[in-house]
């Protein structure tokens, strides 16, 4: 191969070429440290000299872009679970406020029913049996208002049961028409469960809100390899999901499957209804079973 000073137009005795240091060693760049090569000094011998700088800048760009996406992971987290913290203070004034609101008012109902039922057994006993009808009409209001603030909670039959039923549960309850295809589905740890129950949950209030009027729901569970993938599918009217920043109601599923490592998509188009795929990984199996 002919030598270096024999492809420049016009030859000196030697020539400067620029490296910079990197994380794993020198690398072509602009100006920090020169290094001589002779006139002599043929083109394979320059490729074989700094071939391997070539490959650290390589190294050292892919790094950087490494340690750039890790940072913006970090940011990502840290903001999610300022919002998890958020939501669970949200969370606890609202149980808060029902309690007082609805389950405590009706007891306190039902004291001072109780008391008035005691007071006319001995005098009214028609006004007495009246009351105590009443009493047992408000006791199972507020049964039935204690019942739905647990639920809210943890529905107990997600404990019980499992995702499959809960979700079914829910389906019937929907404002929307919906179905579930659960089958074959374990039962995983009781936070894993609660994440997905409720981003199901969260992803059917959505279409119900927005899918428009006839739309159906189909919500879809099943395991791949060593992860729980949930779906929730609508034939609404769907939107622009390029355009359209997310709501709270996505933002809410993804902190909550981020939480455990997971991830969401949401594919949608108008006219074409709209698709939310989580992807939960799932690290022991049968952790869920030992309650």
């Amino acid at each position: 191969m002919p030598p270096l000073a024999e492809f420049g137009p016009d030859p000196v005795s030697e020539k400067n070429i620029v490296v910079k240091e990197g994380r794993f060693g020198p690398y072509i760049t602009d100006g920090v440290t020169n290094i001589t090569v002779p006139r002599s000094t043929s083109l394979e011998e320059l490729t074989r000299e700094l071939g391997p700088a070539w490959q650290n800048a390589q190294l050292d760009a892919a790094l950087e872009e490494t340690l750039e996406q890790l940072r913006q992971r970090a940011d990502e987290l840290q903001a999610s679970r300022a919002r998890i913290v958020e939501a669970g203070d949200a969370q606890r004034r609202r149980i808060e406020r029902d309690l007082h609101d609805g389950a405590q008012q009706q007891l306190v109902a039902l004291a001072i029913k109780a008391k008035l039922a005691r007071m006319a057994i001995d005098g009214d006993s028609a006004r007495a049996r009246v009351l105590l009808d009443e009493l047992s009409q408000d006791v199972q209001r507020a049964v039935d208002e204690v019942r739905a603030l647990a639920h809210g909670i943890y529905p107990p039959l997600l404990s019980r049961e499992g995702l499959g039923q809960a979700l079914w549960a829910a389906c019937r309850r929907s404002a929307i028409a919906a179905d579930v295809e659960a089958d074959g589905i374990a039962r995983y740890p009781p936070g894993l469960e609660a994440a997905v129950y409720f981003s199901c949950i969260e992803a059917l209030q959505n279409a119900a809100k927005y899918a428009g009027s006839g739309a159906q729901v189909r919500v879809q569970l099943r395991e791949e390899t060593g992860a729980l993938v949930f779906e929730v599918a609508d034939n609404g009217v769907g939107f622009d999901a390029a355009k359209t920043s997310p709501g709270a109601g996505l933002t809410n599923i993804r902190d909550r499957i981020g939480a455990l490592g997971g991830t969401v998509q949401i594919d949608s188009k108008p006219g074409e209804g709209t698709r939310l795929v989580g992807i939960v990984p799932v690290h022991d199996q049968t952790a869920g079973n030992n309650r």
